[in-house]
């Protein structure tokens, strides 16, 4: 598998979409940055990238012209960090403004399953009581849920009203499919009660009780060829005081390694979509991944169900990234220097309703596949575009490469018709998720003009 991946590196470096990266000449950042900066050969100032991950992240960052990675204890003006780095050392750090780092501080708000529960129900009440019901309706995309221990006796209670339905049962801080199981009885959960949620007398004081989440399973899902799959999405979030955020025109459907049934609950190839736990099966072929473009699955449910049908379903899940995001947007502390790039994972049910299962702080930048590769690696290059640490935007763009802009501060409208193969020209929000992504004709036109603009204006200045 790493034979493959490095044989993929070397044909992203190549491909010419995966060259269009910002040049970083100096006449573009004079007066940028008062801290001194490595130079390249031909003299330009560099940009200092620390990186503690091994993938595709990494590739990206390598091979980004007018970037050096810093040394060990050197300045960095970008970190791309995991969150147990961020953990042991984000306190302890002074940031200068030009810095960025990809993470906010609490991230876990949106990303801890229980936490993200809390919000949620929280901007619900909210809305209905500033607002109406109606406008409260719009953040019913996530299952009934109860966060255990704290409220089993309201789980007790609803489980009750709901015999013979189905149940599952997640760590509230774990992810790739870790420690999930389905259930349909109290007593399949009654010894998973006694070693996950009591204390004795002496652990009172001091062992935290691991927190997890009991949800309604979603039992009538959509299926393809007989099996389930979720979707993975990708927000950027540049702000959230105002919020900012981009949605990635590209992202995957993943399919279930066996058809689905409600027959059995304990086959987790079945019922758990996760790449992470679908390599474990005993027939999984890498070769064979079970994954479609989102373009694709779009194409496919406008041939099935009308693009009507298809554009009110992509307006749902519009309003999934956006709600989910207003939720949490009073609690994430609003460091200027951060970034964060979202992993949504959506489940679409045989009506065409999205369910928001969870969001991921930090998705997998592992590719399963040639495809998966690019795919990631042209959605990095992007996230870098719009951060913009080279300085090249004008703050003003509403598309920067395959990132569109779908809030900021408010929604934002199109100025376009939207292509007939998204949807109709009436729908006016700024997002084509599953349209054509035409990122490198786009950064071309978006950066020649700029670029231009910025050398003519630094050229007035010298002469002044």
């Amino acid at each position: 598998m790493q034979n493959d991946n490095s044989a993929e590196k070397e044909e992203c470096r190549e491909d010419p979409e995966h060259a269009l990266t910002l040049d970083t000449s100096s006449s573009e950042n004079e007066g940028s940055s008062d801290h001194s900066q490595p130079e390249d050969r031909d003299g330009r100032k560099c940009l200092r990238y620390m990186c503690n991950t091994a993938n595709i992240v990494l590739d990206v960052l390598q091979q980004r012209p007018g970037w050096v990675e810093a040394k060990e204890n050197e300045e960095w003006d970008l970190n791309w960090c995991d969150l147990a780095w961020m953990k042991d050392n984000l306190d302890f750090l002074y940031m200068e403004e030009h810095v960025r780092i990809n993470h906010f501080q609490n991230q876990y708000e949106l990303c801890r399953k229980n936490l993200m529960v809390k919000n949620l129900k929280r901007h619900r009440k909210t809305l209905e009581k500033e607002f109406s019901r109606v406008e409260a309706s719009k953040c019913d995309f996530f299952p009934c849920t109860f966060v255990l221990p704290s409220e089993y006796h309201l789980f007790l209670e609803e489980f009750k009203r709901t015999l013979g339905s189905t149940w599952i049962m997640k760590p509230a801080g774990k992810s790739q499919g870790k420690g999930i199981f389905l259930f349909r009885k109290l007593k399949d959960i009654m010894e998973f009660k006694k070693e996950h949620m009591t204390r004795t007398d002496e652990e009172k004081d001091t062992v935290q009780v691991e927190n997890f989440v009991a949800q309604c399973y979603i039992e009538n899902p959509y299926l393809i060829n007989g099996r389930k799959f979720d979707l993975r999405v990708y927000v950027l979030v540049t702000s959230f005081v105002p919020l900012k955020a981009w949605l990635y025109r590209e992202g995957f459907a993943r399919f279930s390694n066996t058809p689905y049934s409600l027959s059995t609950i304990d086959d987790k190839y079945m019922h758990l979509t996760n790449v992470s736990i679908q390599k474990t099966a005993p027939d999984y072929d890498p070769e064979s991944v079970r994954k479609w473009t989102i373009q694709q699955l779009r194409r496919y449910l406008t041939a099935k169900h009308g693009r009507e049908s298809v554009r009110r379903l992509f307006e749902e899940i519009d309003n999934i990234f956006v709600f989910s995001l207003q939720s949490v947007q009073k609690v994430i502390i609003n460091d200027k220097q951060s970034f964060e790039l979202y992993g949504y994972d959506i489940l679409l049910d045989r009506d065409l309703k999205p369910w928001l299962l969870e969001v991921n702080s930090s998705p997998s930048y592992m590719a399963s596949c040639r495809e998966d590769y690019q795919m990631k690696f042209r959605l990095l290059e992007d996230t870098l575009n719009v951060v913009d640490m080279e300085r090249r935007l004008t703050g003003k763009e509403k598309r920067v490469g395959g990132f569109d802009l779908m809030w900021n501060g408010g929604p934002v409208n199109r100025d376009d018709l939207i292509p007939a193969t998204c949807g109709t020209p009436s729908f006016p929000a700024n997002t084509h998720l599953g349209c054509v992504n035409d990122r490198e004709t786009q950064l071309h036109q978006l950066l020649k003009p700029v670029t231009t603009k910025r050398v003519r204006d630094n050229l007035h200045e010298k002469h002044q």
